[in-house]
């Protein structure tokens, strides 16, 4: 009998774009391996005047009103977790922390162990707490009982994004859109979760 596909949830929090347009790569380079794919936003904090206040926020809260809100039985449904957010002050969006903080049910049942998770994020400026959010998003992981798959050095074309810990982009406020080095760290990402959530699937 054939396996059946991996269930992949990508849960992420956008405001200019970036991520949104990063968490759409994952999700295409998911399909492609033949996973179920399941790409999800988070709910907006911030105020309506807020958004429409800077054109890209607006344009990107238009462009991705027909992505579905994330919820706690996406998570659960899953086999594969991987969460997307800018860097705010070197550590995860507050809209992305608080959809996390909603899990606690799951985690109570034990329901967060033992699934593949990982994590893509987006600064304005080179480095600016790249690592240090993914670090943190991977903190929640740990207390979850989840298994971390990060893309690592496993392919070579990761040394020319150079990041390890999940696929980064630096957008400089707009001005540098994602380009095709950013896309490939999250093929590269994308493949590296689904592969290895594939193998525990089976083997369980």
């Amino acid at each position: 009998m054939a396996n059946t596909p991996v269930k992949l949830a990508i849960v992420y929090y956008s405001s200019t774009g970036t991520i949104a347009d990063i968490a759409r790569e994952l999700h295409d380079a998911g399909v492609k391996t033949g996973a179920e794919v399941r790409l999800l936003k988070v709910a907006e904090l911030a105020p309506r005047a807020a958004i429409e206040s800077n054109p890209a926020w607006a344009a990107n809260d238009a462009a991705t009103a027909d992505v579905p809100e994330a919820t706690v039985e996406d998570v659960a449904w899953a086999d594969a977790v991987v969460f997307g957010t800018p860097t705010r002050f070197g550590n995860v969006s507050s809209q992305l922390k608080q959809f996390i903080d909603t899990l606690g049910g799951l985690w109570a049942e034990g329901r967060l162990a033992n699934k593949v998770y990982s994590g893509f994020v987006s600064t304005a400026t080179a480095h600016a707490g790249q690592e240090s959010t993914l670090l943190a998003l991977y903190t929640s992981i740990h207390h979850f009982g989840g298994i971390a798959v990060t893309p690592g050095f496993t392919d070579p074309l990761k040394f020319v994004d150079g990041n390890p810990y999940g696929t980064s982009h630096v957008d400089a406020q707009g001005a540098n859109p994602v380009d095709d080095v950013t896309r490939t760290a999250a093929r590269i990402q994308a493949e590296r979760v689904v592969e290895i959530a594939g193998a525990l699937k089976a083997a369980a």
